[in-house]
């Protein structure tokens, strides 16, 4: 019988145990590739966003961090850009209509079409979208994310919407919440250079 060296010995306990810890040990999740992997392109998206509501009110700094939040999390592509647009109030204040212009790259499935763009290897990604970690802070953004379904998410390639919405104006209700499957790259699959 042959007695593995200590090195190896290590090596197979240190793996043993690599794959015996929770995914959230290791760091950042990584997409791994489904069996509904499709070719897809990058394509420009713009958008003129300008918040309305009643109930919450956002500085244009505020609003800006919030989409770019959103942005990240609908699988816009790296270097997307969110500026202010249209704001009156000064730096950190809520404004009437504070306002964001938005400039990014988003996958869609190629298409016969799209033999300048490079392909990329994709995937469905279920995304439950949450603009806040609290609950019930989260709840008086009901608005804001009503108004990312109708203008922000039509932008993306989604399949399998699923939206329900309590917004009252002026109250604060649990309930309203968005989720899709989006379409992110497979790792190591976008080969085309970093937006701009």
């Amino acid at each position: 019988m042959r007695i593995p060296s200590l090195k190896v010995a290590r090596q197979a306990a240190l793996a043993a145990l690599a794959l015996s810890l929770p995914a959230w040990a290791g760091g950042a999740e990584t997409p791994t590739p489904s069996a509904d992997a499709q070719p897809a392109v990058w394509a420009p998206k713009e958008l003129h966003f300008v918040f309305m509501g009643f109930t919450a009110h956002y500085s244009c700094d505020g609003l800006r961090d919030k989409i770019r939040h959103v942005l990240g999390e609908l699988g816009a592509r790296t270097g997307f850009e969110v500026d202010y647009s249209g704001c009156s109030s000064p730096f950190g204040k809520p404004d009437p209509f504070p306002g964001v212009r938005i400039r990014m790259n988003v996958l869609q499935p190629a298409g016969a079409n799209d033999q300048s763009a490079e392909a990329v290897a994709a995937h469905w990604r279920r995304v439950d979208l949450h603009l806040d970690r609290d609950p019930v802070w989260e709840a008086s953004d009901c608005e804001l994310l009503e108004q990312i379904k109708q203008k922000i998410l039509p932008l993306f390639t989604t399949r399998n919407v699923d939206f329900a919405s309590n917004c009252v104006p002026h109250q604060a209700y649990l309930g309203t919440h968005l989720s899709a499957d989006l379409l992110f790259p497979d790792p190591k699959g976008d080969k085309t250079p970093a937006a701009k």
